[in-house]
Order: structure tokens, then sequence, then C-alpha cells
């Protein structure tokens, strides 16, 4: 595997390059090495075919949160590792994370560590994960790492459900509204049609819009079917491209009420995501960087490679942040500068991260407040376009029968 690398070297230049290893651990530790104390080190994307179905080769967020704490719990009780991962590896249900189990348990029997384990999985376990591991190995305080991590994963979790919850309503409301009209246009106005062109009634103008759209479902349903399939596959082949989502991620933040929650969402995945880092004992320059990989957001990754460089200038992080207010809030860069003049950086991260959490909630709550009235809004106008446009003719059939 090729991966890329920042570093100091001897002289404390910053230096850059590439380099080949097994896994990210051979890549630092080579890197280390040859005398340069490395900041960042990442994996250079390939273009290699994946053949794995992601849909069956996965672990589950709330699997990876029972993992963690059971892993903990027995650590506490007095068990050993290994130990504690066989009983583990019985107890679940899933295959494919049965398999990593058995991995990581071979890897500890062969005297690796195991954040080297997990290192080797980083579709499943992500660098934060490996990271805080990592770092309750060294300082010995395996089990109370592992702990904070099911505390961030239960969070992370947590919020992640809010937000879905919030769009599930109006994802499945839509959804019934779409496929009860392709079906009234394919089976309900064809029956309407006929009898109007049996009776010779005058068409009002919404009638004939609503005939030519059936008309045109009823006759183009394979087309109809292959475009959407095309459209969803370039937007999605579209939303890959990196003009494309940076252009999508610079609208996102300045869309009003929605650009407000993903500014919030982002304040408290980066604070979570520091405090829990640093507080492991994470240099601060990694968890920037680990930080990094967390946020979805191009414009916020640009901000966090910001906030490196002026680490490695020896200057406070939260001059960053307090520069970039339309991404960020005023109130992480204030109470990260308190935090830094403190001496008590990771405690205000975690307090900014609780409060941020809990915007997210009240304003996800009170989305689907408002989400609820326009969408009954919506399909009452439509319904009544619909109604009026078939009763219509009717009406005027019945005045010229009398």
């Amino acid at each position: 595997m090729q991966f890329t690398y920042r570093g100091k070297n001897k002289e404390g230049e910053i230096v850059s390059g590439t380099i080949s290893a097994d896994d990210r651990s051979d890549a630092v530790k080579s890197i280390r090495d040859s005398g340069i104390l490395p900041v960042s080190v990442e994996q250079k994307s390939g273009m290699k075919l994946n053949m794995k179905i992601p849909l069956f080769n996965s672990v589950k967020l709330s699997e990876k949160i029972m993992f963690t704490k059971n892993v903990s719990g027995m650590l506490r009780a007095g068990l050993s590792l290994s130990r504690a991962l066989v009983v583990l590896g019985k107890q679940t249900k899933n295959e494919y994370f049965k398999k990593i189990i058995t991995s990581l348990l071979e890897t500890i029997d062969k005297g690796s560590s195991l954040s080297e384990g997990l290192a080797k999985y980083p579709r499943v376990f992500s660098s934060l994960f490996v990271a805080m591991v990592k770092s309750g190995e060294e300082s010995g305080g395996l089990p109370a790492a592992l702990s904070d991590i099911g505390v961030n994963l239960e969070k992370t979790y947590a919020l992640n459900r809010k937000i879905k919850s919030a769009l599930m309503y109006p994802s499945i409301i839509i959804a019934v509204i779409v496929i009860i009209g392709i079906l009234m246009f394919v089976y309900v106005v064809p029956t309407l049609v006929a009898t109007f062109k049996d009776l010779g009634a005058e068409l009002p103008t919404s009638t004939k819009i609503i005939i030519f759209l059936s008309d045109f479902i009823s006759g183009n349903v394979v087309w109809i079917v292959v475009i959407l399939l095309v459209l969803v596959a370039g937007g999605y082949a579209a939303f890959r491209m990196k003009s494309t989502k940076r252009m999508i991620d610079f609208v996102s933040v300045r869309v009003p009420v929605l650009g407000t929650l993903i500014q919030e969402i982002n304040a408290a995945r980066t604070a979570r995501t520091l405090s829990s880092l640093i507080s492991s004992g994470v240099d601060i320059s990694r968890a920037i960087t680990i930080t990094k990989e967390v946020l979805q957001n191009t414009y916020y990754k640009t901000v966090l490679d910001e906030a490196l460089s002026a680490v490695e200038r020896g200057e406070p992080i939260s001059g960053v942040f307090k520069r970039h207010l339309t991404l960020y809030p005023v109130m992480l860069g204030e109470m990260m500068e308190v935090g830094e003049e403190t001496g008590k950086l990771t405690g205000m991260l975690s307090d900014v991260a609780l409060f941020y959490e809990g915007e997210v909630e009240a304003k996800t709550k009170d989305l689907s407040t408002i989400i609820e009235p326009v969408l009954m809004v919506f399909i009452g106008a439509a319904v009544g376009f619909f109604a009026v446009s078939m009763l219509s003719p009717m009406y005027s059939i019945m005045d010229s029968i009398q």
C-alpha cells in the first residue's frame, strides 16, 4: 500500500512524501526510522475494484457500541483481552464481525496489540477508534479508553438517529404520494377519460394536463423507469465528483434553517472528536488529522487543515475557528480560546459538544414539526387540483343533460 505523509525533520522543517508499507503502523515506523516525526499519514486512494458487497460485509454502529462496552467491562472484571474476545466471538450473530474478532484474537496471540489488529479493518474501525485504543494501550488504561469510545459512539449513534428520524416521516409520505399518483395516472384516469370521450364533454385545461400526464406515463413506463435509473446513477456519480460535492457543500451550509443545523452538527462532531482524542492522550496534530477524517463537508476539512498548520507553527487553534464564523458558531472558537488559556481545552470542548448536541436534538424536533404542516398543504393542493380537474367535466356533463 502507498501512504502519503507530512512531518518534521531533525531541523524542524515540514517535509512531505510517499512511502510503501503493508499497513499504516509500518508506514509510521518507517517514517520515524528515517528521522522524520510524522504529523499526518494517509493511505493513497487507488483505483482498485472492490468486489465485496457492503450490505453483507458490514458491522452496525450498535454492534460496535456493544463490542467496546463488553470488552471494557470484561477487562475491568479481570478477564484477559484474549478471553474477552473469545466470549464476544461466541456471542455475536454477525458472521462478518465474528471473522473480524477471530482475526483480532489471532493478532493478539502473535504478540501484536489490539490497535494493530483494529487498523486492518478501516471500513469497520475508524481512525478515531484505533487512535483511542492505541492511546489506552500505551497509557495502561485500555478499559477506560474502550469505555470512552463506547460513550463517543453512543452519542454519534443518538445524533444520527435524531437526524434520520426527522427525515423519515416526510420521506415516507412523499414516496407514498408518488406511488399513489402513478397508480391513479395509470389505472384511474384512463377510465375517466374514456367516459368523457363517450359523452363528448368539453374538457378544461387542468383536465387536459392530467390526461396528457396519464397518457405519457401509461405509454412510456419502461422509458420512465430507465430515465429515473439514469438520473439516480448520474446524480450519484455527480455527487462523487469533487467539483460537484464542493458546490453542494457550499450551498448546504448557506440554506436557511438547514444551514444552521449543519453548522451545529459539524461543531458538535468537531468538539466531541477533538475532546475524546486529546483526553485519551493523542497528540494535538494527530487529533486534528483524525477529526478531519470524521467530517464530511470539504469546507470543514479545509478549516481543520488550517488548524493543523497553526499547530505546526506553534499558534493556538482557536484563532482558526474564530476566523471561520460562516462555518462554525462563535461559541466554539471563544470556548476553545478560554480552554487554551486555562489549560482545560478538553473540558471546554466536551461542554461545547454537549451544548450543540442538545441544540441539534431540539432543532430536529422543530424541523419535524415544521415539515408536517408543509406536507399537508402540498398534499392538499395536489389532491385538490386532481379532484377539480376530474370533477369539472362531470359537472359540465350534468349541466348539459339538464
